[in-house]
């Protein structure tokens, strides 16, 4: 099976495509889609929509797992945060891809086994589960995770992540 995490952003998209194979996992492409302060949401929102378009095509992953909707107290930020993750679904959907979303708190226990773990400690277990080279950027490393929870829950209850 192959996962592509998205940990969305504006200014900072963390990405990450995971294969499996059984219990194995490994790292295929990882990385950020970043966009400056002084592009206007619609250009970061039209960035962040092509970037994951053109890795769906490259990879061809089986499903996409993002990050579930948090609640936060700026409206602005919930909002602009609520058009990035349009921005991935639509690339998702449009390929035809299902898309899956896991609660932060979930990620980190599928991850760390603590589902109130620090973004290094998810760095560093993203680095030791993968044994990647180097520890990831901590977006890139988000949206490993989240393409790790997604593994997990496939290999432990079929179906138990909610589909948008």
């Amino acid at each position: 099976m192959v996962i592509l995490g998205v940990d969305t952003s504006l200014r900072s998209t963390g990405y990450g495509v995971l294969e499996t194979s059984g219990s194995r996992m490994r790292s295929l492409e990882h990385g950020c889609i970043p966009n400056a302060r002084d592009v206007p949401v619609s250009g970061c929102l039209a960035r962040i929509n092509a970037t994951i378009a053109e890795l769906v095509a490259k990879w061809n992953p089986d499903v996409l797992s993002i990050e579930k909707v948090i609640y936060g107290k700026n409206a602005n930020t919930m909002m602009v945060l609520g058009e990035a993750r349009g921005a991935v679904i639509v690339a998702g959907a449009g390929a035809g891809k299902p898309i899956y979303e896991y609660e932060p708190r979930r990620v980190k226990m599928s991850v760390c086994g603590n589902g109130m773990a620090e973004k290094g400690q998810v760095q560093r277990m993203v680095k030791t589960l993968l044994a990647l080279p180097e520890l990831p950027q901590n977006d890139a490393a988000d949206a490993l995770a989240l393409a790790i929870c997604h593994a997990h829950s496939k290999t432990i209850v079929s179906g138990d992540g909610n589909r948008v």
